[in-house]
């Protein structure tokens, strides 16, 4: 399933990249049950995702929203997009992110588009290469935003090696 739900709560971005019904065969037959992946994000440069499973549809929403906002990291955007071109792996997935220039807008796919848009970068170019599965695109997206390192990073890294 594609991109569910969009809001805006407080200064947090939430939206839904995917929910899937699982099942769990037993004795009886089959117990279903929800799983959800979601991403928050402050629009200014903060991005966490999450897993939720649970028996209802809100409940896995909820407890992947709770999670997402647990796990938020820090992204290095500058001028409203990311300072160098990076590959994020994950699985079979690798996701490509590439720098672009103003008006260029967010050229990805559903679920990158969630992550990037809810750190706040407005301008990127990106390429899924390898699987579609958002669980992987998503966590490959997040490797390669969690590798970026500000200029200011790496100025500090190559002026305490020289020493």
């Amino acid at each position: 399933m594609a991109e569910r739900e969009k809001r805006r709560t407080g200064e947090n971005f939430e939206k839904i990249i995917h929910i899937a019904r699982v099942a769990k065969v037993v004795k009886g037959g089959k117990r279903f049950s929800f799983s959800a992946l979601a991403v928050v994000g402050t629009g200014s440069g903060r991005v966490g995702v999450g897993l939720g499973k649970a028996n209802e549809v809100p409940g896995a929403i909820k407890k992947a929203t709770e999670r997402a906002r647990k796990e938020m990291v820090d992204v290095p955007v500058q001028h409203q997009t990311i300072p160098h071109e990076i590959i994020g792996r994950y699985g079979a997935a690798r996701v490509v992110l590439i720098p672009a220039s103003p008006g260029t807008g967010v050229i990805a796919g559903s679920a990158v588009r969630a992550v990037v848009e809810a750190a706040g970068i407005v301008n990127i170019l990106t390429k899924c290469i390898g699987t579609n599965n958002p669980h992987n695109v998503v966590k490959a997206t997040m490797n390669a935003l969690q590798s970026l390192k500000s200029p200011e990073r790496i100025a500090y890294l190559r002026s305490n090696d020289e020493a």
